[in-house]
């Protein structure tokens, strides 16, 4: 038989349909040995690790077959528990791979302490900014009769003027006393100086 006639024959059609049929059933069981060895698609949500201490991370990750890596602590929240995690990545709702580590942070165990900057004779815009790049927050404003407009006079926290260099927690309000820009001067006049004796001209 020429291969003209064999290409076209039945026997060729019967012989190729069954090769890509064998091709088919091995390309799926190669896809599935290496699904099975990968473990591919079997995937673990990682849990929300926020507010749960150490301890309490390490039990919840060995549950999961997942680690975990301490970075740091962070300044303290007080929106979370002390030694607490704040951070966390891969984030909650991922899907990670057995064994993956979890990096978190912990909440410090309270806020520290910051010095109070100068900020009399400053003005308001340049008092509030200071404030919080120390981790201060701005707190009651106060006016009272000063030339200068807007300018820090006094500082204060809960009531006790401040001084320059006195310490106050991260997070404290600090209240600010300000001059309302209205007083003018006023030229005083001596009410206690004698009044001049005025001689008459015609006087002898």
């Amino acid at each position: 038989m020429s291969l003209r006639k064999y290409l076209s024959s039945r026997v060729f059609f019967v012989q190729a349909l069954a090769a890509l049929v064998l091709l088919a059933v091995l390309s799926y069981l190669f896809m599935h040995w290496l699904t099975f060895t990968t473990d591919h698609g079997h995937e673990i949500t990682v849990p929300n690790l926020a507010k749960l201490t150490e301890q309490q991370v390490e039990d919840k990750l060995d549950e999961l077959d997942l680690d975990y890596v301490l970075l740091d602590s962070v300044d303290y929240n007080s929106d979370f528990p002390k030694y607490s995690v704040v951070e966390q990545d891969p984030l909650p709702g991922a899907k990670v791979k057995e064994g993956r580590k979890v990096y978190i942070k912990i909440n410090a165990s309270g806020f520290s302490s910051v010095r109070i900057p100068d900020l009399i004779d400053k003005t308001y815009r340049e008092a509030v900014p200071t404030l919080k790049s120390l981790g201060l927050e701005e707190g009651t404003i106060t006016y009272i009769p000063n030339l200068g407009k807007d300018m820090v006079l006094e500082m204060r926290f809960k009531g006790r003027n401040l001084k320059v260099g006195d310490r106050v927690l991260k997070a404290s309000k600090i209240d600010l006393v300000l001059g309302d820009g209205k007083e003018s001067y006023v030229e005083e006049v001596d009410t206690t100086a004698t009044p001049t004796e005025v001689i008459p001209t015609n006087a002898q």
